[in-house]
Order: structure tokens, then sequence, then C-alpha cells
């Protein structure tokens, strides 16, 4: 009798974790299918632009990184309309952006043998792509708060990770069989499919939660409590933008093969870690987490970057998957932290923000780091910006230890009277 007891007790907590999971990816599959289509074409078009059209590495960077210009620019507009109209509302408008983009992707391929023009014309796929991604991930990220509960908010943002790099991870080999079978106007058609039934499946989901009441807090005054946050998470991000950007020219210039794979190795390993360790943020803290993951990531760049053959750049692309998995979620715990809970669609669209602008600036910068010193040398660069990231992280880390003994030795004081 005592065994069934203590056999019996555990089933319905596993049942309703399993159910709160379940429930959740409803709402970080959008996420998902933000970054299927972002992954699609990211190791195609770089070979499209420099090797293709013949133009600059530092083109084919921007290629990559101009589309997130448009998600900089739009993540506090999304973070506004999650906060004001509700999250369902941003979720919707990100999948026509995502949709509105394979579109023109279609058209850049179309318009291949002239070269300016398609160019054109996928710069602003680009951009289309780049508010898709700000308003479906900024809007799936709060409704899924709002549905499972501000407690569960590490767990939110740790599915909606895996989300962002397993989309990416599955879809970077699966673009490149498409571009190799059928061309880049394949991967196209395939981002308007999945855009255009992700926002059927949206509409007809159920009504939004209602949108959190209070005096919203002035932009300025989230901007200046998460920067700080959003510069150790912008620097930290470095690493995956270099390796997703020009690991495939990388690997050409050394003559391998398996970029791509390259790819899914750095998402394996991050989702791994997502799932296994998860707990370990509410169990010791945002940025204990955040300090360990940096270290590991650093490792991984320094292989990289000293690599002499695919599976040791495959070794590093796996190891910095590992290190990087728990950032976001460890840095960005303590950043909502910061703000009331009816500014945190604002708080999440500002701190994600600063790794939009990683993304952006890394393009150009690594390009023409590549045109002075070579491919090997932007792993170096990921790793002097990896090793900023940590000395922040481990200043706000102090910075939030002393405001606790202040506030602790301010008790005292109170109680003390």
């Amino acid at each position: 009798m005592s065994y069934s007891s203590t056999a019996y007790v555990p089933v319905p907590v596993r049942s309703a974790v399993r159910s709160r999971t379940w429930h959740l990816a409803g709402y970080v599959y959008f996420t998902f299918i933000c970054y299927v289509s972002i992954g699609l074409p990211l190791a195609v078009l770089p070979p499209f632009v420099h090797l293709g059209m013949g133009y600059s590495a530092v083109l084919a960077g921007l290629a990559i990184s101009i589309q997130y210009i448009a998600t900089l620019l739009s993540r506090p507009w999304a973070g506004r309309i999650s906060d004001h109209m509700g999250a369902k509302v941003s979720v919707l408008w990100g999948m026509a952006g995502c949709t509105v983009s394979g579109g023109l992707l279609v058209g850049a391929a179309a318009l291949h043998q002239i070269h300016w023009l398609s160019f054109a014309v996928l710069i602003v796929s680009r951009l289309a792509l780049g508010v898709g991604e700000s308003l479906g991930s900024t809007g799936a990220t709060l409704w899924g708060i709002n549905s499972a509960g501000h407690e569960h908010t590490a767990k939110v943002i740790g599915l909606n990770g895996i989300s962002t790099y397993g989309g990416m991870a599955l879809a970077a080999p699966l673009g490149v069989i498409l571009d190799q079978q059928w061309g880049l106007k394949s991967i196209g058609l395939l981002t308007i499919l999945i855009g255009a039934v992700s926002f059927v499946i949206a509409w007809r989901k159920e009504p939004p939660v209602v949108v959190e009441p209070g005096e919203h807090m002035p932009f300025t005054a989230v901007l200046g409590r998460v920067a700080p946050h959003g510069m150790g998470l912008a620097l930290s991000g470095v690493s995956y933008s270099v390796l997703a950007t020009f690991v495939t020219l990388f690997y050409a210039n050394r003559h391998w093969s398996g970029a791509a794979l390259c790819l899914s190795m750095f998402g394996i390993g991050f989702i791994a870690v997502r799932l296994l360790f998860i707990k370990t943020i509410s169990r010791f803290g945002g940025y204990p987490v955040a300090i360990a993951s940096l270290l590991v990531v650093s490792c991984g760049m320094v292989l990289l970057w000293q690599a002499v053959s695919p599976w040791m750049a495959m070794a590093g692309a796996t190891v910095g998957g590992l290190g990087l998995s728990l950032i976001f979620p460890a840095i960005g715990v303590e950043a909502v932290k910061r703000v009331p809970e009816y500014s945190r669609g604002t708080a999440l669209g500002v701190y994600t923000a600063f790794a939009d602008v990683s993304f952006f600036l890394v393009g150009p910068i690594a390009g023409a780091i590549i045109g002075f010193y070579g491919y090997a040398s932007v792993f170096l660069f990921a790793l002097v910006s990896v090793l900023a990231a940590l000395g922040i992280v481990m200043v706000l880390k102090t910075g939030n230890r002393d405001q606790g003994s202040g506030i602790r030795e301010q008790g005292s004081v109170v109680s003390g009277q």
C-alpha cells in the first residue's frame, strides 16, 4: 500500500508539467516559424550574393545583417503593441511579415540575372522578415508568459530560445538542400506556405488573455533599466552572429564541406542544454548561470579561431551552442525583474533589440575584418566580444549583490528602530 502511495503522488505532477509544456509550445510555435523563415536562406544568401553576383564579402554580410535593422527599429513597437493591443495582434502581424518576405525572396530569385535589382528586392525581403520576426517572437513570448503566469517566465523564455535556435538549426541544412535541388525560389515558396498557415493558426487560436492594466513606464525609463543587460546579451550574441553569417564562406575558403551541418551541431548543443539545464536559472540565479555559460562560449570561439579541420570547427560550434543556450534567459530573467509587470512586453522588446544591434553591426564589421585578416579572425573578434560580455555580467552581479545588501541593511536599521 505504501509503495502504491509513493508511486502515485508524482504522476499528476509530471502530467501537469507535461501539459503546461505542451500548452506553452502552442505559443512559442510562432517563434519557431519566424526562425525557420530566417534559417532557410541563412547558409544560402552569402554565397548567392558573394559568389553568384560577385559582390564583396561586406555586402554578403550586409544581406544577412540588414534584416536586423528592421528588427531593431520595430522591437519597441512590437513590445508596445503586445502591451497595449495584445500579444495575439503582434503575432498575427509577425506571421504576415514572414509571408511577405517569402514572396519578395521569390522575386529576388526570379530577377537573379539583373544583379542590382535582385539584390535590391532581396534587401526589401530581409527588411520585411526583420519586422515579422520582431512582431512574431515578441508577441509569442509575451503571449506564453501571460498564459502560463509570471512565475514561469524563465520557462517560457527558455522554450522560446529552443524554438529560435532549433528553428534555424533545422532550417539551415533544409535551405541548402532546397537551393541545390530547385534554387532560391523554392525557399521563398516554402516561407510563404509556413507563414500563411501559421497566420491562420494564430487567427483561430483562443482569444488572447486580457492586457495587463496599469500605468505603463515610458520607453526611456524601460531602456535605462534594461540597457546594461542588453549590452551583455549583444556582445555574447556576436559569437552566434559570426558563425551563422560567415561559416559557409569560412568552410569554402578552407575547401571544407559540411558548413550547414556545423550550424546544425550548434543548434543541437543549444537545444540539449536548454532541455536539461533550464531549471538551473531558478536554482542558482540568472547571473551565475550567465557567467558559466559565457566561459563555455569562450572555449568554443577559441576552437573555431584555431580550427585546422572541419571536425575541430564543428566541435567549436557545438561548444558554442552549449554555452550560448542559457545566456538569453539567464540575463533576460534579471532584466525583466527591473520593470513592472505591465511593461514587460516593452522590456522584452528592448532587451531583445540589443541582440538585433549585435546581428546588424557584426555583418559589416566582421566582413571588413575578413578583408584585412582572413576568415578565422572573425572568431577572435567573437572571443573578445564574449569576454567583454562576461565582464559586464560580473559587474551586474556585483551591483545586484550590493543592492541586495543595502536593502537588508536598511531593513535591519528599521527593525532596530
